[in-house]
């Protein structure tokens, strides 16, 4: 690769690094929040609560799930590029992790705080998602998974991301009633979460393609 290619490569990698960093955020102020966190970060977050893991690193055994997953899937059709999914998933994990700890003097008391908690988180991992998008170098295990459930089967992307998130919503709540005796990171949040962050994300979406089409070709 010629050096002309490598630095608009660079610059997508460094700008998907930026995302990770602002999304992870996200997650730890949703967790601040108490109101219930994201779709994709429900399930570990629940399962933080009763296993010896932290949210991080229940994130990446989560995403190590979804690409074996993706790999079992496809078989053949698996394109080995995407196992770029694991360190992602990894520096994602740790991240969360950095960003739960980098805010834990925040003070967080009342329902009106909670909700402004929650609506940074919500903001934040739009925001991230957006710059994750614009990158357009690798998809988190989350987005890769349902993109390979569409890929092996005649289901638009829309719907199965919704089937997705659903799914993980309810593998926490119940996990929770196991475990926890109650539903634990699922509440009005998370469905806030689920309508806004992709609104946020649609909206960034916009100059931040004009930010691509200037500085990342």
């Amino acid at each position: 690769m010629t050096g002309s290619r490598r630095l608009p490569l660079i610059k997508r990698y460094l700008l998907l690094c930026a995302g990770l960093v602002i999304m992870a955020f996200g997650v730890a102020f949703s967790i601040k929040a108490g109101l219930g966190t994201s779709p994709i970060s429900s399930l570990p977050y629940t399962v933080s609560l009763f296993a010896p893991l932290t949210v991080g690193t229940a994130t990446i055994a989560l995403h190590c799930v979804l690409i074996l997953l993706q790999i079992l899937l496809l078989r053949r059709r698996y394109d080995p590029i995407q196992l770029i999914q694991l360190p992602v998933a990894v520096a994602f994990g740790y991240l969360t992790d950095f960003g739960v700890w980098a805010i834990r003097g925040i003070s967080c008391s009342g329902y009106a705080m909670q909700w402004l908690m929650c609506i940074i988180g919500i903001l934040l991992v739009g925001v991230g998602v957006s710059f994750e998008v614009t990158a357009n170098v690798v998809t988190l295990a989350g987005e890769g998974m349902v993109l390979a459930v569409c890929k092996a089967f005649p289901v638009k992307f829309p719907t199965m991301k919704v089937a997705f998130d659903v799914t993980l919503v309810v593998l926490s709540c119940v996990l929770g009633l196991i475990f926890l005796g109650g539903i634990a990171g699922v509440r009005e949040g998370t469905v806030a979460a689920a309508i806004f962050v992709g609104l946020t994300a649609k909206q960034v979406n916009k100059p931040m393609k004009k930010f691509a089409d200037r500085y990342l070709n």
